[in-house]
């Protein structure tokens, strides 16, 4: 199937349905369904080649939404462009494709001059929402007369659909080439382990540019309706979730924490949701437990990576009950749940054996849904496909009952005074502190220790913990070993677009002037 044929799935069974949303102005499924015919048709009258690399760039709009379907139609590639990157980050992805049309919204206009200066493969630049006499059309414009037929375009299953770039969150991004088969494989594995009874009201609060886009995608053959909240804010998401009877919607943790945080968070209705999605980011238990309290039994963990679009490891709502009361099953909240319908995983060693039950090595697994491989670099695609298998970069184990437990990101682990210490372990141990709103703990350079464990944390607002209680409350927990030498207390922690905590950002502080990142 192409990605298209989802919308249409949706169009042949609710045409009247709305698609998309932003609570004030929707578009049904059969009239994205016409706009996406007039907009690949325009885009295959402008005749720039096969394939052509068509960007978008733009907050989350209906039009916006739509848009990247009719890209598919015409048989072009997407590129989509984050609009909470910087706008040097997203020109470096820009020319990473060859970027040839750049879609944009007339909320970022005041960048198109430095993308067009910069970006030289750009030859069309379209507004989505209003004619610019500097720059060109507007969308509504380029596709007037076009007709509202479909246009004949033939793709292969292993086609690229999507060049996409990474988050970024470890330094430089790479591009990453996603088929047809890739977005199948994820949308049927969807079904399996997130079926919808009735068609679902999705609340976009990220970009869909990433994860969100993907997520909404999954729902179109149900009739799924994605409302675009204009902020991410705590107290609207919950307002909203009553408002419009949301069923279903992804949220980073640090967003869950913040809405717990939320004085208003026990006084809205939140009876009509099926599923919180979360991921991106280990969750803390304890506030696992508590969003349970709050949100009822609607929490479903999903591990994936760009280079393997959900869904890798699923840990349902019925493991999140079973484990809430079993006593002897309670650690279950600590995985990431077990291997998705079409995935196979296993725990390998840097020599490519695979490890026993319970012992900690990389992530690595097989599946449809891997990406095609690494844009023009091939070195980069062998190394992360080495003796067979997708290397996700990620150190876990696995328990005898398949439960995969993720113990950190390989690049992430400390190695202070010879002993290998993995961040997420203590950032689960400081997360539990009721103070805490959100952490991150690395390595620094340290001369006795070669790195010493060092917490920077995030405060609830109002509320205070001392160095040395949060110290005191690692040794206990996990040893001294692994305990934080010392304590910063930040007032927010820097983040990326998808709310991801850029651990980089915060090491750059610590190790300017080193000659190594690495203890």
């Amino acid at each position: 199937m192409h990605v298209f044929d989802f919308l249409d799935q949706g169009a042949d069974r609710f045409p009247n349905r709305d698609l998309v949303s932003d609570g004030v102005n929707g578009i049904s499924y059969r009239e994205a369904q016409r706009l996406t015919h007039k907009i690949a048709n325009a885009i295959l009258a402008l005749d720039l080649g096969p394939e052509p690399r068509v960007a978008t760039y733009s907050p989350n709009t209906p039009l916006s939404f739509v848009t990247r379907y009719a890209v598919d139609r015409a048989g072009a590639i997407w590129t989509p462009l984050n609009v909470r990157n910087s706008v040097l980050e997203n020109i470096d992805v820009i020319k990473m494709f060859d970027v040839q049309v750049l879609i944009f919204d007339s909320s970022i206009e005041e960048h198109i001059a430095s993308i067009k200066e910069s970006c030289p493969s750009v030859k069309v630049v379209i507004c989505f929402d209003r004619a610019t006499s500097k720059y060109g059309p507007s969308l509504s414009d380029l596709i007037a007369g076009f007709p509202e037929q479909a246009p004949d375009i033939q793709r292969k299953p292993d086609d690229v659909t999507i060049l996409a770039a990474t988050s970024g969150t470890t330094g430089h991004p790479k591009g990453l080439m996603l088929t047809h088969l890739n977005f199948e494989s994820m949308v049927a594995g969807f079904g399996i382990v997130m079926p919808h009874d009735e068609p679902p009201v999705n609340l976009v609060v990220a970009p869909l540019s990433h994860a969100a886009g993907f997520l909404a995608l999954s729902t179109l053959p149900y009739g799924g309706t994605q409302l675009l909240i204009p902020k991410p804010d705590p107290g609207l998401i919950a307002e909203w979730i009553e408002k419009y009877r949301v069923t279903l919607l992804f949220l980073p943790p640090t967003l869950i924490y913040m809405m717990l945080a939320h004085p208003d968070v026990k006084k809205y209705d939140y009876s009509s949701l099926r599923y919180i999605i979360y991921g991106a980011a280990p969750m803390s238990v304890e506030k696992l437990r508590e969003a349970i309290s709050v949100f009822g039994p609607v929490l479903h963990q999903q591990y994936a990576q760009m280079e393997v679009p959900m869904v890798i490891t699923v840990l349902t709502r019925a493991d999140h009950m079973e484990a809430l009361s079993s006593p002897d099953k309670q650690h279950r909240l600590l995985s990431c749940g077990r291997p998705g319908p079409f995935v196979r995983i296993g725990v390998m060693d840097d020599d490519g054996h695979f490890l026993p039950v319970g012992q900690p090595g990389e992530i690595v697994l097989r599946s449809l849904l891997v990406m095609k491989g690494y844009y023009k670099n091939p070195a980069a695609t062998e190394e992360v496909s080495t003796f067979g298998w997708h290397h996700t970069g990620d150190v876990g184990r696995m328990d005898e009952d398949g439960f995969v437990y993720l113990v950190d990101r390989k690049k992430d682990m400390i190695i202070s005074g010879g002993f290998n210490v993995y961040p997420a372990e203590v950032e689960q141990v400081l997360w539990s502190h009721p103070a805490v709103q959100d952490c991150a703990v690395i390595g620094i350079p340290d001369e006795k220790w070669g790195e010493a464990v060092t917490a920077v944390v995030e405060l609830k607002p109002g509320l205070s913990v001392g160095t040395e209680e949060l110290i005191l409350l690692c040794k206990q927990r996990v040893g001294s070993v692994k305990a934080p030498k010392t304590v910063q207390f930040w007032p927010e922690l820097p983040r990326s677009g998808t709310g991801k905590v850029l651990k980089r950002e915060i090491r750059k502080v610590f190790w300017e002037g080193q000659d190594r990142m690495i203890g």
